[in-house]
């Protein structure tokens, strides 16, 4: 697969992906490309992903943007301007060249746009009147940002059995006594589970509780990786490792595959036993997933809200601001004291 440069081939300026339309589209002369007609232009190389040599020419094509309040590394292609960091907000960041890194295998291409996000953002904290006014204000919603997460999706084997001691329990009474018989079992349940792409963060700076929260992705979408797919969007740079991420991912496995053979176990109650699955790692992927996010201070805390960029699924907590809260207190009260008094009255 050729790896394109992000100008648009009629007038060689900035040329963004469109999520809409999936396509690159230049504001500057209007054309709009496909991946087809982008890799047939002179100004796409032929360099074949994931050997040495893309390692290297693909990362040269971004810049890092490091802030200085709180140390995040964001990748952009050469021409994105930032103006701020997506992760606190601040606008101290330093522009610098990628030195080196490792190029992703697969991309999902980001299919809702900013407004989208913008909107979803909306409807989330709309109808909320205990919620900080940080919130609602338009300076934070444009912030919002399409940013591709790192993650490793392994290939995983499940093979094996789990015992569990089950228990059926039923009650009866006559004109006498009550009952309680507890019926006792051992229960073997034999399994084997091919799961494809288990995810794991690559990024140590989200939650991962916050990122299997946006989860599924439609793999059916999945891309062999491009840069020119980043082109008007940030990307994070890895830092947590093939083998660090394996173990998250190895847990999240094994859990799915004893509660699927709990499930098989037909009584009231079950508690395991012996487990002897045994999880075999078959390849692993390096790619890269879209969320469109933003990131709101609120009493010296950060809330995360973040929407799959390919399902529009979005998540976050909204806090209960304490201004608000006593003013609607306030009404309450003094709402209720004028009802009251009016019953009184007549």
């Amino acid at each position: 697969m050729e790896v394109l440069d992000n100008k648009c081939p009629g007038c060689g300026a900035k040329i963004n992906f469109n999520p809409v339309n999936q396509t690159w589209d230049c504001d500057y002369c209007g054309s709009k490309f496909t991946l087809e007609e982008m890799q047939k232009y002179s100004n796409a190389s032929s360099v074949e992903v994931n050997t040495e040599q893309i390692q290297n020419k693909t990362l040269d094509k971004f810049v890092t943007y490091h802030c200085s309040n709180c140390g995040a590394e964001i990748m952009a292609d050469e021409t994105t301007v930032a103006t701020f960091c997506v992760y606190c907000g601040s606008t101290a960041i330093l522009k610098e060249k990628i030195e080196n890194g490792r190029a992703p295998d697969l991309i999902i291409p980001f299919k809702n746009t900013k407004e989208d996000a913008s909107k979803a953002f909306s409807n989330v904290t709309r109808y909320k009147p205990l919620m900080p006014k940080e919130f609602r204000q338009l300076k934070n919603i444009e912030k919002i940002s399409g940013i591709y997460i790192p993650f490793w999706a392994y290939d995983i084997v499940c093979d094996g059995n789990v015992t569990f001691s089950c228990t059926d329990t039923s009650h009866w009474s006559d004109s006498k006594y009550r009952y309680t018989k507890v019926d006792r079992y051992s229960s073997t349940i034999e399994g084997h589970f091919d799961y494809e792409k288990v995810l794991a963060d690559a990024s140590s700076r989200f939650k991962d509780e916050l990122m299997d929260s946006i989860e599924p992705f439609d793999y059916q979408e999945l891309k062999e990786y491009n840069h020119a797919y980043l082109a008007g969007f940030f990307a994070e740079k890895y830092d947590v490792s093939e083998d660090n991420a394996y173990i998250r991912a190895k847990e999240r496995t094994m859990n799915t595959c004893v509660e699927l053979a709990q499930g098989e176990t037909h009584h009231q109650s079950s508690i395991i036993n012996n487990n002897q699955f045994n999880l075999v790692k078959s390849s692993t992927n390096y790619i890269m997933l879209p969320v469109w996010m933003v990131n709101i201070k609120y009493k010296d805390k950060l809330y995360t809200f973040a929407m799959n960029g390919q399902s529009g699924k979005m998540v976050g907590d909204i806090p209960i601001g304490i201004k608000e809260t006593i003013i609607w207190g306030l009404i309450i009260f003094i709402v209720t004291f004028l009802i009251c008094l009016l019953v009184v009255l007549l």
